[in-house]
Order: structure tokens, then C-alpha cells, then sequence
């Protein structure tokens, strides 16, 4: 008699990252799991841009499940990338023809967006109102969200739960303050969640009841050409400030882990849960880290495409080689990769770069 074996459903949360145009990377690597019909997505933390993947995966679910996810985050960056430039740019010819050019990260530095945009268009408001049934996504959605934006009084983050999610929420996640005005929201007033938590990993670990975490991380945690530029400094000091909550969480679940080695009876107190979490990860950063720093305000359509296939990529090798891990152990030292100097990775960095400057060309430094 032939015995057939059935295989439980992988379950796991996803930690996205926010990046901006980077974020197609995160499309990919969503649309690669969603393929997969035995591995089953219970909670997502977002920001920024990752917050704009989470609540089009989890409204793609309250609509219809996998395939309607999948539906749903490709319409969602097929209307970024038509979107364009934002549309207060398109009334006012001189900016957009800086908008054409590499001088529209100045501009933004020079004039505060209260100067340029004085009556606060946001062109992703209606892409999100258009695409997202909010209402259906916060009642009917199997995905519970934690997408964060930062409180512009405190610095502290603001961690929006799916029964909360609005597009007011996911604006506020994605307010960059040099290009939008602040987000406020009960009489609170927001800024981009990458300042404070980019994305929340310690509040997933600590309430999800799925105990396996794979990050999507968009940033490379290290650039070794030092900039000089007055343009490249101030996107160079981005970088360093939105990869700062990250690592920040980091060693938090490093230093829970190191206290509990050992302890008679298992892990205890308020953090126990960080001690034990297994955590999973798929980088961007050789294909983000050979793209020119302002590549993320910029939605071309073969940037987009390019990284979408590099997400893909990265989410089948990483399911090959670590589907088993699921529910066992972790696929990554935490400690390693993130808090360890990285120096060695000089000759897959240059692959790579060749690699991307023949994908999506001027976009790519020398």
C-alpha cells in the first residue's frame, strides 16, 4: 500500500523595508512567494514604501486570496510608474523640466515642500484611494499590518494596526519631508517611519503567534565610495539614517538572546519571545547598493522591471535553500550580517554592478 505524505503549510511574517522605487525589489519577492501554494503569509510590518507592498498584498487578500494579491501589487506599480512625476510638477513647467533631470534632489533640498507644493498634492493619495478598498482591506483582510510612520513631535514611532490602516496611515508611513507635507492624523502629525522604524521587527516577533520572520531588506548596509558631493552626502546621510531603526531592533534581540543563554527553564520576562524568534532575510543590496543614490524617487519602468525580476530571483534562490529552515531554525545570523563590519564583499558587489549598468544603464554610478 502506498502511503502518501502531506506536507503542512510553511507559515511565516514578512519585515518590509521602505526604499522608495526600490520598493519593485519587494514586489518581486512578494510576487515569489504568493506563487507558492504551500507557504502561507500571517503578519506583515511595513514602512514607507514596504507599507505600500503590505497594504496591496493585504487587500489583494480581503478581494480574493494569492492570485488577486498578486493582481493587486502589479497594478499597484504599474500606476507608480505611470504616475510618473508627481502631479503639482506637471502644472508648473520650470519644475518639471528640473524634474527630468538629476536636479530635482536639489531643488528639494532648497525649497521646503510647504515653498513648492503649497496646497499639498500627493499624487500617491490617489493612486492608493483608486487601488485599495480600505474599508474591505481593515474588515475582511486575513493579514494582520503593522505599518509605522513617525510621530514629527517626538521622533517616536506610531505603529498603525490593520483595523486602523487608512490611506492617511500609509501616506504618513511614506512622507518624506523634504517632498510631502507632514501626514496628520487625529491631530498628530507624521513623518516618514523610516526615521523611527524601518520596519518594526520587535513587536512582530513579540505578538505575532507565528514565530519565523523573513526580512526584506532594501538598503545595503554598506557603501565604500565616500561621497563628496553636497547631493550625495545628503543621500548618503539618508541611507545611514533609515538603516539606523533597523539595527537599532538588532541588537536589541542580540543583547535579550545573550541575557537568556543558559537560563534554567527557558527564556522569561517581558522580551522572552525576541530570545527565541527565528528570523529569515533577502537582501537587495547588491543590486540597490550599484544603483545611483536618487534611483529611488525615480519610478522608470526598467528600473521597476529590473528589480522586480532581481526580487524574484532572490525569493526563488532563498525558498530552495531555505524552505526547510521554516519552523525550525533561522536562516541568518542576525548578529553577523548586521552588527559584524562588513569589508569582504567587494568582487560580488562588482558582478553585480556590471550586471545592473547593462539592465537599466545611466542609473548606475561608476
Amino acid at each position: 500500500m502506498q502511503v502518501r505524505l502531506f506536507r503542512r503549510n510553511a507559515r511565516i511574517n514578512l519585515a518590509l523595508q521602505g526604499g522608495g522605487a526600490h520598493g519593485a525589489f519587494t514586489w518581486g519577492v512578494l510576487d515569489r512567494l504568493l506563487e507558492d501554494e504551500e507557504l502561507e503569509i500571517n503578519w506583515v510590518s511595513a514602512t514607507s514604501a514596504g507599507a505600500v507592498n503590505a497594504v496591496a498584498v493585504a487587500s489583494g487578500f480581503s478581494e480574493g486570496g494569492k492570485t488577486s494579491a498578486r493582481n493587486k501589487l502589479r497594478s499597484v506599480w504599474e500606476a507608480v510608474h505611470k504616475a510618473g512625476v508627481p502631479d503639482l510638477l506637471r502644472l508648473n513647467p520650470f519644475l518639471y523640466g528640473l524634474s527630468r533631470t538629476p536636479h530635482l534632489a536639489q531643488m528639494a533640498s532648497l525649497w521646503s515642500p510647504y515653498e513648492f507644493n503649497p496646497l499639498g498634492f500627493d499624487p500617491l493619495r490617489r493612486l492608493l484611494s483608486e487601488s485599495i478598498d480600505f474599508e474591505k482591506l481593515r474588515n475582511n483582510s486575513p493579514i494582520e499590518l503593522l505599518i509605522a510612520a513617525t510621530e514629527v513631535a517626538t521622533g517616536r514611532a506610531r505603529i498603525f494596526r490593520r483595523k486602523e490602516i487608512t490611506v492617511e496611515a500609509v501616506l504618513a508611513s511614506a512622507c518624506l519631508p523634504t517632498l510631502h507635507h507632514a501626514v496628520e492624523i487625529d491631530g498628530v502629525s507624521y513623518w516618514d517611519g523610516g526615521f523611527s522604524s524601518n520596519p518594526d521587527i520587535k513587536t512582530l516577533a513579540m505578538e505575532s503567534p507565528v514565530e519565523d520572520t523573513l526580512i526584506v531588506q532594501l538598503s545595503s548596509l554598506v557603501r565604500h565610495a565616500v561621497p563628496t558631493g553636497v547631493r550625495e552626502i545628503a543621500l548618503h546621510a539618508n541611507r545611514l539614517t533609515f538603516n539606523a531603526p533597523l539595527i537599532r531592533e538588532i541588537e536589541l534581540i542580540e543583547t535579550v538572546r545573550e541575557s537568556q543563554q543558559g537560563r534554567i527553564g527557558g527564556p522569561r520576562g517581558r522580551y522572552s519571545r525576541l530570545a527565541t524568534h527565528r528570523f529569515h532575510l533577502i537582501e537587495a543590496g547588491r543590486y540597490t547598493g550599484a544603483l545611483s543614490p536618487d534611483s529611488t524617487m525615480k519610478p522608470d519602468w526598467q528600473l521597476l522591471n529590473y528589480l522586480f525580476s532581481a526580487g524574484r530571483d532572490e525569493a526563488d534562490k532563498w525558498l530552495s535553500l531555505n524552505r526547510s529552515a521554516i519552523g525550525r531554525r533561522s536562516s541568518v545570523d542576525l548578529k553577523e550580517r548586521f552588527l559584524a563590519h562588513d569589508t569582504g564583499r567587494g568582487a560580488e558587489r562588482d558582478r553585480t554592478s556590471a550586471k545592473a549598468k547593462a539592465a537599466v544603464g545611466s542609473d548606475i554610478p561608476d
